[in-house]
C-alpha cells in the first residue's frame, strides 16, 4: 500500500488521487477559470475555439459540396441521356431516302452525277 499514508487518527489517507479530484471539482465548479493560468493563456484558448469552429464549419462546406458534385453529377448524365436521344433522333430524320421522299413532293430528284466542284485560282488571271 505505497499510496496509502495513516494520519493522527489512526484512518488512511490516499495520498495522489485528492489532487486529481480536487482539479475534477475545481472544473465542475468553473473555480479553474479565475486562476492565472486561464487569464494568462485567454488568447491561446479563443485560438482554439476558433480552430474548432474551422473544423466545425469545414465540414458543412465539404458536405455541400458533395452535395453540389452530386446533383451536377446527376444533371451531367440527364444532359447526356438528352444528347444521345435527339442525336439519335436527328440521324433518323436525315437519313437520305427520307430526304428524298420529302423533296419528291417538290418535284425534286436526287442527282445521279457526282458534284463537281470548278476552282479558279487567282494568280493566273
Amino acid at each position: 500500500m505505497g499510496n496509502n499514508k495513516h494520519n493522527e487518527k489512526g484512518t488512511q489517507k490516499v495520498v495522489g488521487k485528492g489532487r486529481d479530484s480536487n482539479a475534477l471539482t475545481q472544473i465542475l465548479n468553473g473555480e479553474f477559470l479565475t486562476k492565472s493560468f486561464v487569464l494568462n493563456n485567454l488568447s491561446y484558448i479563443f485560438f482554439i475555439l476558433l480552430l474548432l469552429i474551422v473544423f466545425v464549419a469545414k465540414g458543412y462546406y465539404v458536405k455541400q459540396l458533395n452535395t453540389d458534385i452530386r446533383n451536377n453529377q446527376s444533371e451531367l448524365n440527364q444532359n447526356a441521356a438528352d444528347y444521345i436521344d435527339f442525336k439519335t433522333q436527328l440521324e433518323s430524320e436525315t437519313r437520305r431516302y427520307k430526304l428524298v421522299e420529302r423533296l419528291k413532293e417538290r418535284e425534286l430528284k436526287e442527282s445521279l452525277n457526282a458534284t463537281k466542284v470548278i476552282r479558279i485560282n487567282k494568280n493566273e488571271q
